[in-house]
């Protein structure tokens, strides 16, 4: 048979790619990124929902973010501190033009840093289901 010997061939890395991403998701690899962080969530806010259609609450653990996919939750550890907190994406920003990399609500934001500061360099992983748990 001409040409089944390339088909075979690729059939295999692909199977050999599915199996190394099996791997890589059972083992809990995470992307971790670092970046300044900001909070927003006072009189600023002028639109009551947020991008996903949930309605925003400054006092929620949630964040806004342009890189991941709303519903993720992601572990934001103040580099300077080492404090951290858990939020869920559901809404988009910041504003790209300001070069911070996540939006996090006042009361998530109070909890890693002094609202006063207003930024702060942070890590940010995205956690898999079973970890929150």
């Amino acid at each position: 048979m001409i040409g089944g010997g390339r088909a075979m061939k690729k059939n295999k890395i692909n199977y050999l790619l599915l199996v190394i991403l099996a791997f890589v998701v059972s083992v809990g690899f995470s992307y971790a990124e670092e970046g300044i962080a900001s909070w927003y969530g006072g009189g600023e806010k002028l639109n009551k929902y947020t991008a996903n259609g949930e309605v925003f609450n400054p006092e929620g653990y949630t964040c806004a973010s342009w890189y991941y996919s709303f519903g993720t939750y992601l572990k934001v550890t103040n580099l300077r501190n080492g404090k951290s907190v858990i939020v869920k994406v559901n809404d988009r920003g910041p504003a790209k033009r300001l070069g911070r990399i996540i939006d996090l609500t006042k009361r998530a934001f109070s909890e890693i840093e002094d609202l006063k500061k207003g930024l702060v360099k942070v890590k940010i992983e995205e956690l898999k289901p079973n970890i929150i748990n």
